[in-house]
This record gives structure tokens, C-alpha cells and sequence, in this order.
């Protein structure tokens, strides 16, 4: 072999012709084998050339060798060996890049003899000599990263080459040069907008809920096969474990191995760790694979696995898991690191988010509870329901209350009330609201005195928000019970009698923690047998249908009914919620309905009232 200096001369008209056309077709070439065809046509119209061998390389790999022959007795033959079958030497690899430290040219010629054994020109040497030739030109050159290729003339005799022909072969290969750097930009392009367009679906599934387990097993059902043929979701867990939580393969049957060796295969826990603690991904690929069950000598599925690749999951400075990918494709085809890096961190961005959810929507729960009365206390005479519904799926706690408490007098005081807008302050605030009416009603004060004491404490405070609540005292009063009410601003409640008729209850008065020194007048009304009194939050009366139908204008009528059937309080609720198209606030619905009987136990608690009395 021997190295050949490009020769310089004057290239004939139809040279240059053949050139440019050669030009304009890379530049819109989207392979550099679309320009297989003007190649090989161009250089076998030269003189003393017999044959034409092109080949591509990964490394030392063969990937394929094309041959065409002058005279068109055969026709264009591509050998397409096993992935790693054909191999050349370690000499023959050019610079990468296109680069040595000698020669910045991208192409190198080298002539060969073919009529001696020449290791580093395998497997052209035998094809081109097959068809005559006794010496070849060579243009070797680089194509990015381990990716190179030849492209050899084979000659007859030496007196009957163009001397130009050197030339000409170096002023050939630097089109393909130019045009397989043209391929490599547009595919990286496409590439990137692929890329992008996953990133983006991936977010936008990864933001389509809430529940942290649905977002994992978004992430590694959206994964295969896009990316790679199965995908594994790994979470951090107390004692320094990593637990798989998602667990996906392209082929079903494999899945239930994968899975087993997602949970305790010793191989893949020390890779995860060893990648954890890292701040990018890593590819593990031939022999970083090991004796592993993804490696050549495992057992199972992961005999066929090329390369696998771990990313740290990692979000506001906290290691939440890893995200792992396991893939037979080429190692070519798998997804640039960076890529599989930024959909981690989007992931580990959507589990900490719909964690940090879960765990303020379980706070959010628990406070609303300390809110709410536990149990509603048994009343002889008299059956208590209530409910509550949250209409805002934020995580603000409301501020609607309720409650019901015996005085240590024997009657029975009700309240409900609501603390406008939400959040903690709200929630401070309602707190704050109805143990105060609880201590003063226990305490037999009267529902307007209790509600001109709350508002001095609120008033006093300077709270920033204005609160309502309506109370009412029952007492025992011949067949039924009288009914003692104070209102701050609250909606009036609904009295349905058992005839089914339905009549508002008659108080008003100032709203809490606005004005000092508010007077609340109370009313007067009776509760017969078979009645019931509906006592609710503004967020029952303002919801609204989608025409912007207010509640309020069928509300007596779902009062009717809802104590007609035996729902009650429940049942009140369904309704709105049925109804509701507009409209977020919170609703409590509390419900007393005396017995349309008088029971013994009822006759206790009227004696007992006359007694503290």
C-alpha cells in the first residue's frame, strides 16, 4: 500500500459536468447510498478503470461492500455481512473527525498492488482483483464518530490510467464528504424534532395526572418502543432501598421476567446505585454488561439485550429513583443520553410534584376533618345528617363548618357557617369560629348572644375575612320543638314540613369580625313531628348549571324531595352536585328531622330541660 498525492491538472468539460452534478445531488441527498449511482457511473467512464468498490464501516465492523463493473457484465452486488462477521485492521481506521495530526484533509488515497496479499485492503482487494483490475486507487475518509468509509477504483494496466485520476478520486470523495455531512445534519434536525415532539408528549402525559403510581407507568408505557424495548421506574424507599414501581416490555410475555429481575437481581440493584449516585445517565453496553443477565452468558430474555442505560431521577436537589432502559436494538439507534437525561428530569419533576400533592392533598384531608365534627351526637326525638363536599379540586382547605352540641341544660344547638375564600387562614379562621360557637352553646348561651361574643373575639383580631353562621336552639314544646335562631349573614335555612310544604326560617343579622358590637336579634319558629330543618353554605345556593341556573331557584324543590325520600342531608348534595357546572366552593349540608312519633326517650329529655330550667 502505498500513500497518493492528490496530482493537480486541468479536469476535462465533461469531468467538471459529471462533478457538479454530482454536487447538487448532495446537497439534497437524504442517504449518501442515494448518491451511490451518480458515483459509481461517474468514475467507471474513466479511463483504465475496470471496477468500482464502495464500503462502510462501524469501526473495524463491515457494515456492507458494493461492486459494479465496467463492462455491465455484473451487475451492482452488495454484500451485507453479520454484524461484526467481516473485520479489517486496526491500521486501516482513519482519524476521527476526518483528522490526523498531520493532515487535516478529511480523504486519504492509497494506492494498492492486487497482485500481492494486502491484509489492510480486505474485502475490495478480492472483488476488485475478481474483476480484473491489478491495482486500485483508494479514497478513505471519515463520516463521524466510529463511521468511515472507502471508495476504491480498480485499474487494468498502469500506462492506460488518466493521470489526473488521483485528483479526480480526491475531488469525488470530498462531495461525499460534503454530502454525507449534509445527511448527518439533516437527519440530526429530524432527530431533534423528534426528540422534541417526545419530550413535549411526555410532559404532557407526565401532567396529565396527579397520582404519582399512574405518572411512572405514563412514563415507561410512553418509553417502549419509542424509545428503547423496555423500561424500568426504580423509587427510593426508606432504608436505602430502590423498589421497582413500573415495569414495562415490549413483548408481554417477557414482562413477568423483567419484573423479577427489576426486584432482586444483585447485578441490576449495584448498577442502579452506582448510576444514582452519578449526575447524568450512563450506557452499559458489551462488556460493561458482564456476566449479568443482560450480558451474552445470561439466562433468559436478556441474552438478546445490546445495551442498557440507567438515568438518575433526580428533582429539587432530592434522588428519587432511577429510570432505567433496556434495548435490542443497535447501539446506533438508541436515544442520545442527553434526550434520556431531560425526560428523567422531567420525570423525577412529575413524581415530585404529584408526591408533594399527595402528601398536601392527605394534610389538606386531615385538616378539613379537625374542621368537621367527628360524630353528630344522638338526640332523642330528633335524627341528625350532614354532609360536606369540596367543589375546588385545589388543595386549599375550605372554610364551611358545622356542628351540633347538647347544652348542660338538655337542649340540643345547632350551627353551621362559612368563612369566605380558603386556604390556611380560612381554615384558621373556621377553626377558631366554631369551637368558640361549641364552648358558648355548651355553655347555654343564647344563639344571639353566642354570635355577638364571636364576632367581639373575631372583631378583635382584626381578621382580614368575614365569616357567617347561623345557630339554632331546640327545645322540647308539646309535640314538636320550638326552634330559638340568630343569623349573621347566613343563607336562610329551609324548613320542610311533613306535608311537604317548604318555608324559610326568619333571622338576619350583620356578618362576624366586620362591625364591633353587632346586635343579633333571634327568631322564633317551630319544628312539628315529620319536620325538617335544612341548614347549608352558599356554596349549596350559588351553584349553577351551565345555563347559569342558581340552585337557589330549585332548592326548595330538592329540599322536598331529598326529605321526602329518607336522604337528607346526602341526598341535598347529590342533587347539587348533579346540577353543578359552575361554581367551586365548598358545601355543607346539615339536616334535623324530628320523628313524626314521640318516643320515651323524648320525654326524658323534655324533663330533663324542665329541670335545668
Amino acid at each position: 500500500m502505498r500513500r497518493v498525492e492528490g496530482a493537480t491538472g486541468t479536469d476535462p468539460e465533461a469531468w467538471s459536468a459529471g462533478l457538479h452534478r454530482m454536487w447538487l445531488a448532495a446537497q439534497d441527498a437524504q442517504d449518501i447510498t442515494d448518491m451511490a449511482r451518480h458515483v459509481y457511473s461517474l468514475m467507471l467512464a474513466e479511463r483504465g478503470v475496470v471496477a468500482v468498490a464502495g464500503s462502510r464501516w462501524d469501526g473495524r465492523s463491515l457494515r456492507y461492500v458494493r461492486r459494479l463493473t465496467a463492462d455491465g457484465a455484473a451487475a451492482a452486488a452488495t454484500t451485507t455481512p453479520l454484524p461484526g462477521s467481516v473485520r479489517t485492521v486496526p491500521a486501516r481506521l482513519p482519524a476521527r473527525g476526518g483528522e490526523d495530526a498531520g493532515n487535516r484533509a478529511p480523504v486519504h488515497l492509497y494506492e494498492h498492488d492486487l497482485t500481492t496479499d494486502d491484509e489492510g485492503f480486505a474485502p475490495e482487494a478480492a472483488l476488485l482483483a475478481e474483476a480484473g483490475a491489478r491495482r486500485a486507487l483508494e479514497a478513505r475518509f471519515s463520516l463521524g464518530g466510529d463511521d468511515w468509509a472507502a471508495f476504491s477504483l480498480g485499474l487494468g494496466g498502469r500506462e492506460e490510467a488518466d493521470p489526473f485520476l488521483p485528483t479526480r478520486l480526491l475531488q469525488l470523495s470530498e462531495v461525499l464528504v460534503a454530502g454525507n455531512r449534509r445527511v448527518l445534519e439533516h437527519r440530526a434536525a429530524e432527530r431533534r424534532r423528534v426528540e422534541e415532539a417526545f419530550l413535549a408528549e411526555a410532559s404532557l402525559q407526565m401532567d396529565a395526572s396527579l397520582d404519582a403510581r399512574e405518572t411512572l407507568e405514563r412514563v415507561a408505557r410512553l418509553a417502549v418502543p419509542a424509545v428503547a424495548e423496555a423500561c424500568v421506574v426504580h423509587l427510593c424507599r426508606p432504608g436505602n432501598l430502590l423498589s421497582p414501581v413500573a415495569t414495562v416490555h415490549v413483548a408481554a410475555a417477557v414482562q413477568p421476567w423483567l419484573r423479577g429481575v427489576a426486584a432482586d437481581d444483585p447485578w441490576l440493584d449495584g448498577a442502579l446505585r452506582a448510576a444514582a449516585g452519578l449526575p447524568h445517565g450512563t450506557l452499559l453496553t458489551g462488556e460493561a454488561l458482564g456476566t449479568s443477565v443482560f450480558g451474552p452468558h445470561g439466562d433468559g430474555p436478556g441474552r438478546a439485550v445490546r445495551a442498557v442505560s440507567i438515568s438518575p431521577l433526580r428533582a429539587r436537589g432530592k434522588l428519587l429513583g432511577t429510570l432505567t432502559f433496556v434495548y435490542h436494538r443497535p447501539e446506533r439507534e438508541i436515544v442520545d443520553l442527553r434526550v434520556l437525561d431531560d425526560l428523567a428530569g422531567r420525570a423525577a419533576l412529575a413524581i415530585d410534584t404529584t408526591t408533594a400533592y399527595e402528601q398536601r392533598r392527605r394534610n389538606t384531608e386531615q385538616l378539613q376533618r379537625h374542621l368537621l365534627p367527628g360524630t353528630l351526637p344522638d338526640w332523642p326525638g330528633v335524627g341528625l345528617t350532614a354532609a360536606y363536599e369540596v367543589a375546588d379540586d385545589s388543595l386549599e382547605v375550605g372554610g364551611d363548618f358545622y356542628d351540633a352540641v347538647v347544652r348542660r341544660d338538655g337542649a340540643l344547638a345547632l350551627f353551621v357557617g362559612d368563612v369566605c375564600g380558603r386556604g390556611a387562614e380560612a381554615a384558621a379562621l373556621a377553626g377558631l369560629a366554631r369551637h368558640t360557637l361549641r364552648v358558648l352553646l355548651e355553655d347555654k348561651a343564647p344563639p344571639g348572644e353566642a354570635l355577638s361574643r364571636l364576632n367581639g373575639v373575631l372583631t378583635g383580631q382584626q381578621a382580614a375575612r368575614f365569616v357567617t353562621a347561623f345557630v339554632g336552639v331546640l327545645t322540647p314544646d308539646g309535640d314538636g320543638y320550638a326552634v330559638e335562631a340568630a343569623s349573621a349573614g347566613h343563607p336562610r335555612p329551609l324548613i320542610r314540613r311533613a306535608d311537604g310544604r317548604v318555608e324559610e326560617v326568619r333571622a338576619s343579622g350583620m356578618l362576624l369580625g366586620v362591625v364591633p358590637d353587632a346586635l343579633y336579634e333571634p327568631g322564633r319558629t317551630v319544628l312539628g313531628p315529620g319536620d325538617a330543618l335544612v341548614m347549608f353554605t352558599d356554596g349549596l345556593s350559588e351553584a349553577r348549571s351551565a345555563d347559569g341556573t342558581m340552585f337557589e331557584d330549585v332548592l326548595p324543590g330538592a329540599v322536598r324531595e331529598s326529605c321526602g325520600d329518607g336522604s337528607d342531608a346526602a341526598g341535598l348534595i347529590a342533587r347539587a352536585t348533579a346540577f353543578r357546572a359552575l361554581g367551586d366552593d365548598d358545601t355543607a349540608v346539615l339536616v334535623a328531622r324530628v320523628a313524626r312519633e314521640r318516643v320515651a326517650e323524648q320525654q326524658v329529655a323534655e324533663e330533663r330541660v324542665e329541670d335545668a330550667r
